[in-house]
């Protein structure tokens, strides 16, 4: 039967449906993109292979480290540890890295004729290509090597590998499929810039387990982890074959089954989610000021925003506020501040050569954030600037965002002494310790209030991880090394004053340290402002030019 239209012309006939399967196509396809991607640039593919080069290398020393492994009483503890972390790897890197690979993205493959259960097959095969797949199965064999004795356990580790392999690629694909409308969002773009953050946490992490590793118990210590991980796949299919290998069949046998039950709710997972990305509406598209137009439009800044002082401070102190929130790079900078700040003192106390002083770096850390003020604003200072007119209002500019920083400083300082005097039981140094962090903010608001109106340079919007526009890096550095050293050297009276008292033996009153410490960061903190407010007013244009640059 002939479908005709209302003017009688025969309508034409749909597609046909593909009957072959898409994972030939999928396969060329990602080979495709690798090879026109290493075209772009001579810089991009140099790149590439020197990636490539040290990642086969690594792989390389792993597998030779893993084999001779092999007869080790804690062989199975040590690779069961790290098929685990090997998975998490996985799960978090599509979170972190959303443009490392342009097919995690299956939207692109929206407007196809592609149904999803076919698709997760096709793409999971097309995952099996690249480095980390490369990577991933030259560990797992290694592990396999390492636990295999017997005819049996050579067989059960084939099997392992396998399952490894693809639980690893389809546990990155699912996480990635269910969050791509998160990654694809500003939201996203922000928590990829958080991933350098993550990235230094975790090998803070990496390094006190090495101390750990090295230390007289050796492997042995990481037999309590073993013993839970052991039965959480993909790592369980990894140690079934140390089972296989001791003739425990029925726990080898649960273990693989655990790992494989696992494989296919993770494919019916992704199957799932790509269903949904297939057929539901992009919600993007909707107006987001909807709600602001239903109100009238205002917007007063919320309830924060009444608790803040009226006037220019208040203005500007919200809006730096605002700028933590929502702008990339500020969020970037305060949330690194903040958590290498808390971690430092951890981690150097749980590696046994800390100090409760080590609390400091929350204060410094969090100081310079003060530094460059008006390279956050890039072209938009120029707004900021026709408000400007007097010292009063420099001094006012300034002053917002140095009130922003100490609202944080004061309950933030204060928790990281109390972290660190809590892990090194140094409650008798904490008073001495807050009075010194107090202090040492106080100081950097003060030489970051000189250095924004002396140095600023221009922080690209839209270039990655790039912090300095092109042309700028020597300002950059005066800026924040220049800044350090002055800093230091501002808080230099309190903490005279705490090596006096300590070399004089006059234990009993080193609590003055802490209001001393707060007075004089307080006072410093008002000296650098309003040396930084006339220079501010006088380099307006000179201010405009250098943030515009990016």
């Amino acid at each position: 039967m002939t479908v005709t239209d209302p003017l009688g012309t025969a309508a034409p006939a749909p597609p046909a449906t593909p009957a072959g399967s898409p994972t030939p196509v999928l396969v060329a396809l990602k080979l495709s993109l690798l090879r026109n991607g290493l075209r772009q640039s001579s810089g991009r593919r140099a790149a590439y292979v020197t990636s490539i080069v040290f990642t086969l290398l690594f792989a390389a020393l792993q597998l030779l480290g893993l084999i001779m492994l092999r007869g080790h009483d804690h062989a199975a503890a040590l690779v069961t540890v790290l098929t685990a972390l090997l998975a998490l790897g996985w799960a978090v890197a599509p979170l972190f890295f959303p443009g490392g690979d342009e097919t995690l993205d299956p939207t692109r493959l929206v407007m196809l004729p592609l149904r999803p259960r076919p698709l997760v097959g096709a793409l999971l095969v097309s995952s099996l290509v690249g480095i980390g797949p490369l990577f991933t199965l030259t560990l797992a064999a290694g592990a396999a090597v390492a636990l295999a004795h017997g005819a049996a356990a050579a067989v059960a580790g084939v099997a392992a590998v396998a399952l490894d392999l693809l639980v690893c690629v389809a546990l990155a694909r699912a996480v990635a499929t269910a969050n791509i409308r998160l990654l694809t969002s500003r939201k996203g773009r922000d928590l990829a810039l958080l991933s350098g953050l993550f990235v230094a946490i975790g090998l803070q992490f990496v390094n006190f387990g090495w101390q750990r590793l090295s230390g007289e118990n050796g492997l042995a210590v990481l037999e309590p982890a073993a013993d839970v991980l052991r039965w959480v796949p993909p790592a369980a299919a990894v140690d079934a074959v140390q089972g296989v290998s001791e003739g425990a069949y029925g726990a080898a046998a649960a273990q693989f089954a655990l790992t494989a039950v696992t494989l296919v709710l993770l494919l019916w997972w992704w199957q799932r989610g790509l269903t949904q990305l297939m057929t539901a509406p992009d919600a993007s598209t909707l107006r987001a000021d909807a709600p602001a137009r239903a109100s009238g439009g205002q917007d007063t800044g919320g309830p924060l925003g009444r608790l803040l002082p009226a006037g220019r401070t208040g203005v500007v102190l919200l809006q730096t506020f605002r700028y933590a929130v929502r702008n990339p790079k500020s969020k970037a900078s305060w949330v690194t501040s903040l958590a290498v700040g808390l971690l430092v003192p951890v981690v150097t106390s749980l590696q046994g050569a800390g100090s409760i002083y080590s609390a400091c770096w929350a204060p410094g850390l969090l100081g310079m954030v003060m530094f460059n003020q008006f390279g956050q604003d890039s072209s938009a200072f120029w707004m900021v600037s026709q408000t400007i007119s007097s010292r009063r209002d420099a001094y006012l500019e300034l002053k917002g965002r140095a009130m922003a920083i100490g609202l944080v400083a004061l309950p933030y300082v204060t928790l990281a002494v109390g972290i660190a005097a809590a892990v090194m039981d140094r409650w008798d140094a904490a008073a001495e310790t807050l009075g010194l962090g107090l202090a040492l903010v106080g100081a950097l608001v003060a030489a970051g209030a000189v250095a924004s109106a002396q140095f600023p340079y221009s922080i690209p919007q839209d270039s990655g991880y790039k912090n300095v526009a092109p042309g700028q890096a020597g300002l950059a550095w005066i800026s924040i090394f220049g800044g350090m050293i002055v800093g230091a050297a501002l808080t230099a009276p309190v903490l005279g004053m705490t090596i006096w008292l300590h070399l004089s033996g006059a234990h009993e009153l080193l609590w003055l340290v802490l209001p001393v410490g707060a007075v004089y960061g307080l006072l410093i903190a008002e000296a650098g402002l309003r040396l930084g407010a006339p220079r501010t007013l006088a380099r307006l244009p000179e201010i405009l030019a250098a943030v515009s640059k990016g």
